[in-house]
């Protein structure tokens, strides 16, 4: 992924960055393309699926396509080295989408600042399914098991607030991250 695909990928018109997530113990991987706009997505699919086959036959497991939205981009530091990540699937209704990214801006965000070792999140939305992902990264495995308490209070609440459910909550090691997206906050 590092020597081939990134290198590839960062060169294609309109690109701006990709990560990739892992569970060494599951072997689940999450890569992400990110782009400057739909367009460009659309325009770079043809040339990045021989490299999503690729890494699908080298990790020795299918793959599942998803295009989402950047709605909500915050770095407080750059994760470096040995940083992971707690990532939160969710669904609300679609008409509540837009309170959902306002809510993750005005409130969420700075309940992620108080957590010990937090790096940066993003919030990633399907509009039309009412489907979400949270991704928020922390500077090291310990950190991220010390916010786990107030993670899990945080997005309790949330969840009751925006009327959403969890459909899933997962932690992997950030072992890629070369994003060059724009802070949206």
């Amino acid at each position: 992924m590092r020597e081939d695909v990134l290198p590839r990928v960062q060169q294609m018109e309109g690109n701006v960055g990709l990560s990739m997530l892992a569970d060494r113990e599951s072997g689940r991987c999450i890569v992400t393309a990110a782009w400057r706009d739909e367009n460009a997505m659309h325009a770079a699919a043809d040339a990045v699926r021989p490299l999503r086959e690729r890494m699908a036959e080298v990790l020795g497991a299918p793959t599942t396509v998803q295009e989402w939205e950047i709605a909500v981009l915050h770095r407080r530091k750059p994760a470096a080295a040995g940083a992971c990540a707690r990532v939160s699937w969710l669904r609300a209704e679609p008409r509540d989408i837009d309170g959902a990214i306002d809510m993750y801006r005005t409130q969420v965000l700075g309940g992620l600042d108080d957590l010990p070792g937090f790096c940066s999140a993003s919030l990633l939305v399907d509009r039309a399914s009412g489907r979400s992902v949270s991704s928020v990264a922390y500077e090291s495995r310990e950190m991220l098991e010390a916010s786990r308490q107030g993670a899990d209070e945080l997005r309790s609440r949330t969840v009751q607030q925006i009327r959403a459910q969890i459909l899933e909550v997962a932690e992997f090691e950030l072992v890629l991250s070369e994003l060059r997206v724009p802070e949206t906050v």
